[in-house]
């Protein structure tokens, strides 16, 4: 029987295994490094376009916050014409109250009685004058509060006082009014339903 030496053949043999063992590892090691490549240049791109996003998110906000700031300003100037458009209405429904005032103030007053001095602060509208007897300064008063322009009136002195010429008594009086700028609504309706029944 022949004797053969293997020796060689099995060292060739592991050579050869170690070697495609190092080329394995190689092309893992290659493939592992463009993976990590390709994802690391996918989460570059990605962050990157993340980050235009995020710009043109904060462009358009900015664009946002401007309009808004100019919808405020307009909704202030709105508001301030509001309220002088509210005044020059308030202004133009009262206008006609001082004529009132007088007019109701004349025709409410009785004979042997008249007026020395008118004040007004407000609403609040302060007569003087002097009278014959406290039932025409009692008289007046009814008369002012049956006013649709008049209301709450109130005596605040009453004194008499001698006229040396011809021996009259005549009473000074002071009293205090309130003015509505508006009629009563009441007394409207009462006179328009008195209109309808004289029809």
């Amino acid at each position: 029987m022949a004797n053969f030496n293997l020796l060689p053949w099995r060292e060739k043999a592991r050579e050869e295994k170690k070697k495609q063992f190092f080329i394995g590892m190689g092309v893992a090691a290659g493939v592992a490094a463009l993976g990590v490549f390709l994802g690391h240049t996918f989460m570059q791109n990605k962050v990157s376009f993340q980050g235009e996003r995020n710009q043109y998110l904060q462009s358009e906000i900015s664009i946002l916050d401007k309009k808004i700031r100019e919808i405020k300003k307009l909704d202030e100037t709105r508001q301030a014409l509001m309220d002088r458009i509210k005044v020059i209405e308030e202004l133009q429904s009262t206008r006609p109250a001082i004529v009132h005032l007088f007019d109701e103030m004349v025709a409410a007053l009785p004979k042997g009685m008249y007026l020395t001095h008118l004040q007004q602060k407000g609403t609040q509208v302060g007569i003087e004058g002097k009278a014959e007897s406290n039932a025409r300064v009692s008289s007046y008063m009814n008369k002012l509060n049956a006013s649709r322009w008049l209301s709450s009136s109130n005596l605040q002195i009453i004194s008499a006082e001698k006229n040396k010429s011809d021996d009259i008594q005549l009473r000074d009086f002071r009293l205090q009014v309130k003015q509505l700028l508006k009629a009563r609504k009441e007394e409207k309706k009462k006179n328009l339903a008195q209109q309808v029944v004289t029809k």
